[in-house]
């Protein structure tokens, strides 16, 4: 007896959803990013090398005009790490994601503070909790933890100790 596999269940893309792809495919053609969907957005990876521009670009280009940085989080998976960028226009009202790969053995990408300042927050939390080091921040300092903690208590790997209920 032969086993199959079952197929995986698709939906149907919106076809707004499409829409946004294909401009959006045009207008970072220049960064051949990979392109996908995260329920009701188009997302893009993107080299780390082109995070800077192509945020530039997200943000100024008149068909776009992505002048909302939503979140920026960064996702711990075991082969890399991946900085993520939720992107939104109050203007056009529409949205994107923008991703990043990082290697998990020295994880650097540029700074978007430059283009969003509200990035400042997000940035300094993913170096604090992943060691994720945002190249040019104007002030990397800690937000949550205590001065000299040690590691990287966000990372998966990161070990954790006996609990203690304290009552």
């Amino acid at each position: 007896m032969t086993e199959h596999a079952a197929p995986t269940p698709s939906a149907p893309v919106d076809p707004k959803l499409e829409l946004m792809a294909n401009l959006l495919k045009d207008i970072f053609a220049p960064f051949e990013p990979e392109m996908g969907y995260a329920i009701d957005e188009v997302s893009l990876t993107i080299s780390p090398k082109d995070i800077v521009a192509a945020c530039k670009l997200a943000k100024e280009n008149e068909e776009l005009k992505f002048d909302y940085l939503r979140c920026l989080s960064v996702v711990d998976y075991e082969e890399h790490f991946q900085v993520v960028y939720h992107l939104y226009s109050m203007k056009k009202h529409h949205k994107m994601v923008l991703k990043v790969n990082l290697p998990k053995d020295n994880p650097r990408v540029s700074s978007v503070v430059s283009v969003w300042k509200g990035a400042d927050w997000h940035e300094r939390e993913g170096a604090e909790l992943f060691g994720v080091t945002f190249e040019e921040h104007p002030n990397l300092a800690p937000l949550l933890l205590y001065e000299g903690f040690e590691g990287y208590p966000m990372l998966k790997s990161y070990p954790l100790g006996p609990y203690e209920d304290g009552s």
